[in-house]
């Protein structure tokens, strides 16, 4: 008996623009999931299930999950089909031509690990790939359209060796879904309409995304559209049939190469040897103790894990469950957190396979207990943490090394999702291309990444390099953040989010409202956000953040409402079975039996 009441073919809520458009898109009857903004906050299902669940950001890509599991299939088999659906109806996310990162636990072997299939940056990448001809850094739309920042995929090697190692279902099976889809058209969702729309004149530059995305007349597709991708379709049968080796080898490597190094304007550099000699690297997860439950995440070159863990190890030190999510010292205290931590993540995160890094010093009580000093205010009139202490610490070192601030920038786009089967497997993985549209170069039935343009632009700052500069075969940072929450050695909650940068606000403001103000998974993905990266206080417009807004100026903040449209995907591992939901500013659901 289905429980889940978020059923996989409506799509709803999509935020388009810059406003906060409802929108409810059925593709047959099934129950509505229409939000209620009554208090100015948009609501989320609460999903529930037994045996096993999806959530993902499209209800295509979560009931071809829910389908594998109730086939037999595990949740890793369940990824395939799920990461290959979001990436034919939700292409400007995530997709082949992109990278993503997974945090795991097998119930089996009760481990925890991670995999890390970031993309990386060709053999023939320099320090000067960002840079004009006058040692200046490319201005960063300039950087983006176009060869230059596309790195080597690493999706496709990242599916097959996990699914090798843990996957129960047969590897071409799990294509099918994707696959028919691709085949006989989807309809495209308002959430993409509005996109492409948005993004016209650059969709428009190159042939592929040209002749995909809009009509005979140029008109950018509508939502209801019946879209269909023949070669996309050609693509999955190929690696269905082949294994990864029939995209890091071959035609598909091929085309993709051409595709990038002929590219008008701004070509790249990626060659067959950077696809020949990809890898996916498992890598110890970043565990941190925040109220006797282990907070674990991506470590670097994902700062998601390292970012999340200095922020709770600072706010372990306040009593923000009894200020609570109404009072604005909590959100002063979570948003100074973020500052100090953004501060570290500048100078010190990158990939560690060519930067030793102090990541132990990082999350180290200690060091996080003499940061949190720079959060007590003053008890009397308690004000923002002011701007010249917002420096990066001096955590101990393992190597002594010492590196410039970053100057990189990361677009809110990417796609999440979760998973949990019948054995107690569990799964959080965060998946992208990067910035929406990732390129604008499209082969193969599918988008081409922008990676790279998540290194610092400069690569050196002060004399001092910078530790996340360009250098050939490294991995850009990023901030991308799955998490999964553990209880004496269980999994107790799977979370994370698209975003950019905003990623780690997001999903640090969900764990504080879960672990310390008890807030059930339904409003810990729809709360309203209020996020402080850099000493602009973030708020969500439209929604009862906004109250927040005089109160943080009387505290010093600068402060900016505006659209922050994340998608959060959690789910909770109960004594009774599974409690699930996915955030209502997008178009996911939360699917299970």
């Amino acid at each position: 008996m289905r429980k889940a009441t978020a059923i996989g073919t409506i799509f709803a809520t999509s935020l388009i623009g810059t406003g906060m458009a409802s929108v409810v898109f059925a593709q047959q009857a099934s129950d509505t999931i229409a939000p209620e903004r009554a208090t100015g906050t948009t609501v989320a299902k609460r999903v529930e299930a037994k045996n096993f669940m999806v959530a993902a950001a499209n209800p295509l890509a979560a009931e071809a999950g829910r389908d594998v599991i109730a086939k037999g299939g595990n949740a890793i088999d369940a990824m395939v089909a799920v990461q290959t659906v979001l990436g034919l109806v939700e292409p400007q996310s995530s997709g082949l031509g992109g990278g993503a990162f997974l945090v795991y636990y097998d119930a089996a072997s009760k481990k925890l690990t991670t995999f890390d299939g970031r993309e990386k940056a060709p053999m023939q990448a320099t320090p000067k790939l960002f840079l004009d001809d006058k040692g200046q850094p490319l201005k960063f739309m300039d950087a983006v359209v176009g060869g230059r920042s596309v790195g080597t995929p690493g999706t496709v090697r990242l599916l097959e060796d996990v699914h090798k190692r843990y996957g129960k279902a047969e590897w071409a099976s799990l294509f099918s879904p994707a696959e028919k889809l691709a085949t006989d058209g989807f309809q495209v969702s308002p959430r993409l309409a509005g996109l492409i729309a948005s993004d016209g004149d650059r969709l428009k530059k190159y042939e592929g995304p040209r002749g995909y995305f809009f009509d005979a007349s140029g008109a950018p597709l509508k939502a209801g559209h019946v879209l269909k991708n023949p070669a996309y379709a050609e693509t999955l049968s190929a690696i269905a049939k082949g294994g990864a080796d029939a995209f890091y080898k071959g035609p598909i490597a091929e085309a993709i190469v051409k595709t990038v190094r002929e590219a008008t304007d701004n070509p790249g550099v990626l060659s067959l040897a950077d696809f020949e000699n990809y890898g996916i690297n498992e890598r110890d997860p970043v565990c941190v103790t925040y109220r006797a439950l282990d907070v674990c995440g991506m470590g670097p070159p994902s700062s998601g894990g390292v970012a999340i863990g200095q922020m709770l190890g600072m706010m372990e030190n306040f009593d923000i469950k009894s200020f609570g999510p109404d009072n604005v010292q909590s959100w002063r205290i979570l948003g100074d957190a973020q500052r100090l931590a953004f501060a570290d993540r500048e100078r010190y995160l990158a990939d560690t396979d060519f930067v030793p890094l102090p990541i132990k010093g990082l999350i180290d009580k200690n060091y996080l207990g003499e940061r949190a000093k720079l959060l007590d205010g003053d008890p009397a009139n308690p004000r923002a943490l002011a701007k010249d202490a917002v420096k990066a610490g001096e955590p101990a070192w393992d190597h002594a090394l010492l590196f410039g601030r970053d100057a990189a920038l990361e677009m809110p786009s990417t796609s999440h999702f979760v998973i949990v089967d019948k054995e107690g497997n569990v799964l959080s993985m965060t998946t992208t291309i990067e910035g929406g549209f990732g390129s604008r170069l499209m082969t193969n039935g599918f988008l081409l990444n922008n990676e790279l343009t998540d290194f610092s632009f400069k690569t050196h700052d002060n004399g001092l390099p910078v530790a996340n500069r360009v250098e050939p075969g490294k991995r850009p940072r990023s901030s991308m953040a799955p998490t999964i929450v553990m209880k004496d050695g269980k999994p107790l909650i799977a979370i994370g989010s698209p975003g950019g940068s905003q990623i780690i606000g997001y999903v640090a403001q969900a764990l504080v409202a879960y672990i310390d103000w008890g807030m059930p998974v339904e409003q810990i993905v729809a709360q309203p956000h209020l996020i402080n990266r850099f000493g602009t206080y973030d708020i969500e417009a439209g929604t009862t953040a906004e109250k927040f807004a005089e109160p943080l100026k009387a505290l010093g903040y600068e402060v900016n409402a505006g659209e922050m449209n994340s998608g959060l995907h959690a789910i909770e591992i109960t004594g009774n079975g599974l409690v699930g939901s996915a955030d209502p500013r997008r178009e996911g659901v939360a699917v299970g039996e």
